[in-house]
């Protein structure tokens, strides 16, 4: 009991460790925890630091998805680290979509910035679904850890900015994680109801095996 205590006590201290000091920049070199990452010595921590320039260009979108995240997480720009956010970009090319997918550790809200993008979420309680086209300029939120997609529903690029309640929200493509894996195909099909061959095609799209 004393040592769960002197645990959850370290753990909340390190958490925190950003709002009872001006920042707590990472330190990218030593491992990341459920907290982040530990605080890099204050004497090398340069204005470099709280800059990041990662976002300017578009991504490569020139893959089955059709579409490019572009992340400036915590282990891209490490001044966000312990702030509780962080942003990304979205692109979509024409047809290009995020598959239904989860961001564990964080909510999502998107800004609209080129083209047309269906986006929406799935609640958890009672599974309604919440989508809508967004145009430029519109703003939709998603809230932390339920499952949630994006759509170019336009005819041409899509372009989105993205900001987590997290440096580091986490993420979790359903697709991907049935059909990605070595998860075998007989418990893919008890667990989800689709037939072995539609399963077994899916395995092959994506990189599956058994």
């Amino acid at each position: 009991m004393v040592l769960q205590t002197l645990l959850l006590f370290s753990l909340l201290l390190f958490s925190t460790e950003a709002a009872v000091q001006d920042f707590c920049v990472g330190d990218l070199a030593a491992p990341e925890s459920p907290a982040g990452y530990s605080c890099k010595p204050a004497a090398k921590v340069t204005v470099n630091d709280f800059v990041y320039s990662g976002l300017g260009a578009m991504g490569n979108t020139s893959n089955l998805i059709k579409a490019a995240v572009t992340p400036a997480f915590s282990a891209q720009f490490p001044g966000l680290n312990g702030l509780g956010l962080s942003i990304a970009r979205l692109d979509l090319a024409p047809g290009g979509v995020i598959p239904m997918h989860t961001h564990p550790g964080g909510s999502e809200v998107l800004l609209v910035i080129q083209g047309t993008i269906c986006a929406g979420f799935i609640s958890s309680s009672a599974n309604k679904v919440y989508f809508k086209n967004l145009n430029k300029g519109d703003i939709m939120v998603f809230p932390q850890g339920l499952l949630h997609f994006q759509i170019n529903s336009g005819k041409g690029p899509s372009l989105a900015v993205v900001s987590f309640s997290s440096p580091s929200p986490g993420l979790q493509i359903t697709d991907f994680a049935l059909f990605a894996n070595d998860l075998p195909t007989e418990l893919v099909a008890a667990t989800t109801f689709l037939d072995v061959a539609q399963i077994k095609k899916l395995k092959g799209v994506l990189g599956g095996t058994n």
